[in-house]
């Protein structure tokens, strides 16, 4: 049923959201890209892709001694905050990844962004009206919700998604 799932949200990914990611990304060089779990996996793949792809600078929080070091100083709401605080420039652009769209380190990181007028892109899934989304669709230079409850199928189309940008 994965399959099927994937297949569907796959037709949901149209030319000109693609063309819109191309644009934003293509207009900043520093782009910090964060999420948990899986979704940091992304992040990591992704950062590195776009360094060698598209010379961009680009930044995920993926290092277990920073990251541990954050969490233990700063909390685990706050950890990414703190490293979009420490790592952001005024050509920065912040990526959010977060499958169920109610992780509340995602959300304080997004909240940070808004408030600091830092650009970002918020990734979501699960329910449409999740709090990230809910709380800052509408501040998000773009927006991607999959329509769907199944991690596998969110996190893949994440990574699909940003892959176009490559």
């Amino acid at each position: 049923m994965k399959l099927v799932e994937i297949r569907q949200q796959l037709e949901c990914i149209s030319n000109d959201l693609v063309k819109s990611l191309k644009r934003i990304i293509g207009d900043h060089q520093d782009i910090i890209i964060i999420g948990n779990g899986g979704s940091n996996s992304i992040a990591s793949h992704i950062a590195q892709d776009y360094t060698k792809q598209l010379k961009k600078r680009c930044l995920s929080f993926s290092d277990p001694s920073r990251l541990t070091c954050y969490i233990n100083d700063y909390g685990m709401e706050n950890a990414y905050t703190q490293f979009i605080k420490e790592f952001s420039t005024n050509d920065s652009l912040v990526i959010l990844i977060s499958s169920s769209g109610n992780s509340p380190n995602i959300y304080n990181a997004t909240t940070f962004c808004a408030k600091e007028k830092i650009p970002f892109i918020i990734l979501t899934g699960f329910r449409s009206d999740n709090k990230v989304r809910k709380s800052y669709g509408q501040n998000a230079l773009l927006e991607y919700w999959v329509n769907s409850e199944n991690y596998g199928v969110v996190e893949c189309m994440h990574q699909i998604f940003l892959h176009t940008a490559a």
